[in-house]
């Protein structure tokens, strides 16, 4: 286990350059300058002193000197060579406080004035993995209540409940169920704000929303995976030896039936975690997805990579979780 789970922890740097390069160039071929976007073209001088400092002028040098930046190098490199004491001197003589410093420097939004990547991801990623935390345990849990039901009661009323809420968390958009969510029980029944953030009231809607494409895949998979389980072998041992229903269904055959939906969960929980653009846009929260949509549109290259590394990391990580959980449901598997 330890052994996996450092290999992975050493392919996450290779994994985040293929990225990275990747994101790059798909951004760097979308025509337009970055710098100067009609009546919000800043003065010659900035443009200048932009392009100098980050190389905007060659896709080779971005490449290498943003790379440096964001992975830390520069930072190191600076430190040691005793780059921040001298600037740290000259802010000091001119009444400045020093300059913030960021190890992984994601460098400035050329979208939002005066704001770096770093500071912008800072404030919204909090949001979006509080909103993508609820959404999962939401989902989570309707999922696997529909799934077990559905599977311990088949052909029944609520075997039938659970196949048509997959049905509807599958078929129909989420800007759909958000727009009826807020029409009904916002603007209709008056139980929660229309839009904003700031309180479980505000949470609750939004979480809803983002939560039932992911119980609808939970419940098809644990349903599945359930039925399965319950035909099997040791679960008819288990009951053989007068256990009881509920012991056997929640210890004995669920157990194993999770292992598809870990499957799912982590690629889901990246997802979720790092904000959904439609339901931040219908429910008017401040996350990430908003944003990157707004970088896409404005060729911001900065926040464009920003974003799409803090994805790829989370989606890492939660799959390493997949794995490490994959193993303590079932320690059969290398």
């Amino acid at each position: 286990m330890p052994a996996a789970i450092l290999r992975r922890l050493i392919q996450l740097p290779l994994i985040l350059l293929i990225v990275y390069t990747i994101t790059l160039a798909l951004a760097w071929a979308v025509p337009g300058n970055p710098l100067e976007r009609g009546d919000r073209r800043p003065p010659p001088e900035v443009v200048e002193a932009m392009q100098r400092r980050y190389n905007l002028h060659s896709f080779w040098s971005f490449y290498g000197t943003y790379l440096e930046r964001a992975a830390g190098v520069a930072h190191v490199r600076d430190r040691c060579n005793g780059r921040f004491e001298e600037e740290d001197r000259r802010a000091a003589a001119a009444g400045l406080p020093p300059p913030d410093r960021s190890v992984f420097d994601l460098g400035p939004s050329l979208q939002y004035r005066d704001q770096r990547v770093n500071d912008i991801l800072a404030d919204a990623l909090p949001v979006s993995m509080t909103l993508g935390a609820a959404a999962v345990v939401l989902g989570l849990f309707i999922g696997l209540a529909a799934g077990v039901i559905g599977a311990v009661r088949p052909g029944s009323l609520a075997d039938g409940a659970a196949t048509l809420l997959a049905l509807v968390g599958v078929s129909v958009p989420t800007f759909v169920i958000g727009t009826v969510l807020l029409a009904v029980f916002a603007v209709g029944l008056g139980w929660f704000p229309v839009g904003g953030w700031g309180g479980l009231r505000t949470l609750f809607l939004p979480a809803l929303t983002l939560s039932l494409p992911i119980a609808a895949y939970i419940a098809r998979l644990s349903r599945v995976g359930m039925i399965e389980a319950l035909a099997s072998d040791y679960v008819r041992t288990a009951r053989a030896k007068g256990l009881p229903e509920r012991v056997v269904v929640l210890r004995h055959a669920l157990r194993n039936a999770l292992l598809p939906v870990l499957s799912y969960l982590g690629p889901a929980a990246a997802g979720a975690m790092t904000g959904s653009f439609v339901v931040e846009a219908i429910f008017y929260v401040p996350g990430m997805g908003q944003h990157f949509v707004a970088a896409v549109q404005n060729k911001d290259l900065f926040l464009i990579i920003g974003v799409v590394l803090v994805y790829a990391t989370m989606l890492i990580i939660f799959n390493l979780a997949v794995d490490v959980m994959y193993r303590w449901v079932d320690p059969r598997i290398a």
